[in-house]
């Protein structure tokens, strides 16, 4: 156990250490809070510091100590980590910290304590939702950043403390947890150094055995890397270059990963160590001055080009910088160099922190990287000095997920706006297909309630109950959706199985012989499309089941040409009525979307080559004198100027709505008989939305026509079906664009 010495002397180097960025008189008022009392109290309701014994008070100093050397925190972290304990004991409240120190601390101390609550009650942490739920309930940024100090902090303190497998469990989750984040934020030395203490617990003879034998060739490389430098910083100070070097020997842990991933002995492992060159350069020069330096060494050792990596024009979504090479060095080693001025080498010694003091540094667009630009913009427009900087950003990583707990205490994430019902298929099919409700923390709620963050949920059901077309208006989630409509499709097949069986009595009872191919044709008579929408219907008595049999006892009677027949004519002396034309509404302006949608007022037109109409996939080409051409992708025209002139291509694409009619033209083969163009033109004509423009029709002398025909249609949808329909009149033979 520490002594009451030890935590007064750690507190006054806090005090001396913090006086830029904590004023006298908040000292004074921090005084009066750190009483005596507390300083020797032991006590703690912390899971893993009571595992360990380890003092609190003493424990959250010390943390506090490693935000300073290794973080350069802002004053909202050191006074929280100072009140942290005060605050859990009941000495200090919340709203007086609110009041005295404002709400940028107290906001951090409510978020330690929510993860300390949530860790306590929820002992596994190796899973993904986990590390996701300790994100989203940090309300502070900063609270990420002490969370790993205190980690790093415990490691270092349990080599003699506690049970082997506390200390295992402690490396695992560390491993698994907080690596990834301290590395996602550029905390490189804490992460090496978990990674490290995480290797020496849970792998204690692989972790001494790597240290011993990089102690025995210390020597020896120290050596070399004398030897490496030395005629580069001799060139380096000839090119008028102020730098400094440093020869770095890489953790135990990335050499154990190395071994590990080589299948080799230590012995095996050449680039044991990395040489940093760290330039003094103005920030306008940064780019140039490294680049420089890079020409200077790959002229004196020759570059492995597969191993160049170039953090300079990109930087890494951390804000990491840096040019990295490999060279061949003396004795044919190979050595890895790093390049960076003191702006970025400060950033990748101190991650994140170090953003507050620079400003510019690019990002992606990842979640976790546009949560890192929105603080650089947000410092940015700040315009008081650096140490009166106030850093209020709250963690909404997360912030389109949530994560909810069962009963039982198992964690769940879903997507935000997830309702009880979402939750209820993420459980179990089963579960979803029978929700009657749920309860939420307690309380009984219907199955459209939207659940949150930190939610208790339990699934109420009901055996008699069964998915409804409503609920696919309470779903949210892929899953939900699909399994609702799954259950629905089921239900409606039992309906139609029974239509069937009902419909087949009847036949039986009238004798009369059943042909599928009729029944299709019966049922496209009574204009559906779908074989299941014909049976629903019937089901449900929307069409009569004695009209269904008269109709398909006319249609087996044309099927067998027991219908009285017209007199055959030739199709070619087929005249069409021109009065059956309707006016036409062309497309308006809005139509198409040219490059991005951002183009307007151009002029374009539809390639007569291949019509494309409203759904088809097209591309554009810009002509030297018309404007735009519009073609169908799959149009052989298109794909030999694609071929051609690549250069005239520009994204199009069709607006989310089209009110207008396009040009099409239809081929069709069928038996030359007048009466099968009566037939298809009957169908045309009858069709909502179509109009027949015209029609050209040529016989031949073997006993087949060939037929073009112009319509005007809205959608290429539309055409489909029409051509499916026209495929389905007797003697037709085929129908193409």
């Amino acid at each position: 156990m520490q002594s009451n010495e030890e935590t007064t002397n750690i507190l006054n180097e806090i005090k001396s250490r913090t006086t830029s960025i904590i004023p006298t008189d908040e000292w004074a008022k921090l005084d009066l809070c750190l009483s005596a009392d507390l300083l020797n109290d032991q006590s703690s309701d912390d899971c893993e510091l009571q595992a360990f014994d380890i003092a609190p008070f003493l424990f959250h100093l010390q943390s506090a100590l490693i935000c300073i050397n290794e973080m350069e925190p802002s004053r909202p972290i050191v006074i929280s980590l100072l009140l942290l304990q005060h605050v859990k004991s009941g000495t200090v409240s919340l709203d007086f910290v609110k009041e005295t120190f404002g709400e940028d601390v107290c906001r951090i101390i409510h978020g330690l304590i929510r993860i300390n609550e949530f860790s306590a009650s929820n002992p596994s942490v190796e899973t993904d939702n986990y590390r996701d739920m300790l994100l989203s309930m940090a309300e502070d940024m900063r609270v990420i950043f002490i969370i790993i100090a205190e980690r790093v902090n415990l490691m270092r303190q349990i080599k003699e403390l506690g049970t082997d497998e506390d200390r295992k469990r402690v490396a695992r989750e560390a491993s698994f947890m907080y690596v990834p984040i301290a590395h996602k934020l550029g905390l490189y030395l804490l992460k090496s150094e978990m990674e490290d203490l995480s290797l020496k617990y849970l792998n204690h003879d692989a972790f001494y055995m790597i240290k011993d034998k990089l102690s025995a060739t210390k020597r020896t490389r120290d050596q070399y890397i004398h030897q490496f430098i030395t005629p580069i910083e001799q060139r380096l100070q000839e090119a008028g270059l102020r730098f400094h070097v440093k020869g770095r020997t890489k953790s135990i842990h990335s050499i154990w990963q190395k071994m590990q991933k080589q299948k080799c002995p230590f012995e095996g492992i050449y680039d044991l160590f990395a040489i940093r060159i760290i330039l003094d350069s103005a920030e306008d020069h940064e780019k140039q001055d490294c680049w420089q330096a890079y020409s200077i060494v790959t002229d004196m050792y020759m570059p492995n080009p597969k191993r160049l990596r170039d953090w300079l024009s990109v930087p890494k979504s951390n804000g990491y910088e840096s040019l990295h090479t490999t060279v061949m060095g003396p004795e044919g080693k190979w050595v890895e160099i790093q390049i960076r001025t003191e702006r970025m080498d400060d950033i990748a010694e101190h991650g994140l922190a170090a953003h507050w003091r620079y400003k510019g540094v690019k990002s992606s667009n990842m979640q976790l990287e546009d949560w890192l630009a929105d603080i650089r913009t947000a410092l940015e427009s700040q315009l008081p000095a650096e140490d009166q900087i106030t850093d209020q950003f709250k963690v909404d990583l997360y912030s389109d997920e949530v994560f909810v707990f069962t009963p039982k205490g198992d964690l769940h994430k879903l997507p935000k706006g997830a309702t009880v019902l979402d939750f209820a298929f993420a459980i179990h099919t089963n579960v979803g297909a029978h929700c009657s409700g749920g309860k939420v923390n307690g309380k009984n709620v219907p199955m459209r309630t939207k659940l949150q963050t930190g939610d208790q949920v339990e699934i109420l059901t009901n055996p008699n109950q069964l998915p409804k077309h409503d609920w696919l208006n309470y779903a949210i989630t892929s899953k939900a959706k699909t399994k609702i409509r799954q259950a629905i499709n089921e239900q409606e097949l039992k309906s139609v199985n029974l239509a069937k069986e009902a419909i087949d009595r009847k036949f039986h009872n009238r004798k009369i012989e059943y042909s599928e191919s009729v029944m299709m044709k019966t049922i496209k008579r009574f204009g559906y499309k779908y074989v299941n929408d014909f049976y629903k219907a019937l089901g449900e008595d929307t069409i009569d089941a004695n009209t269904v049999i008269d109709t398909y006892i006319e249609e087996q009677k044309r099927e067998n040409n027991e219908l009285p027949t017209a007199e055959v004519q030739s199709a070619s002396t087929f005249k069409f009525d021109q009065t059956v034309e309707s006016s036409i509404h062309k497309g308006g302006d809005d139509v198409l979307l040219i490059g991005r949608g951002d183009i307007k007022g151009v002029e374009y037109n539809l390639a007569r080559c291949c019509n494309p109409i409203y759904g088809d996939p097209i591309t554009g080409f810009v002509t030297i004198s018309r404007g735009i051409t519009i073609h169908r992708t799959d149009c052989p025209n298109c794909q030999h100027m694609k071929e051609g002139m690549g250069y005239r291509v520009i994204p199009v694409s069709w607006a989310e709505q089209a009110n207008g009619q396009f040009m099409q033209n239809l081929r069709i083969v069928g038996n030359d008989d007048i009466g099968i163009v009566n037939n298809i033109t009957s169908i045309i004509l009858k069709e909502k939305d179509i109009v027949l423009r015209g029609i050209d029709i040529h016989s031949s002398e073997d006993g087949l026509f060939t037929g073009n025909l112009t319509i005007m249609i809205d959608s290429n949808t539309h055409l489909k079906q029409l051509i499916n329909k026209l495929k389905l009149v007797k003697g037709v033979k085929n129908v193409s664009r």
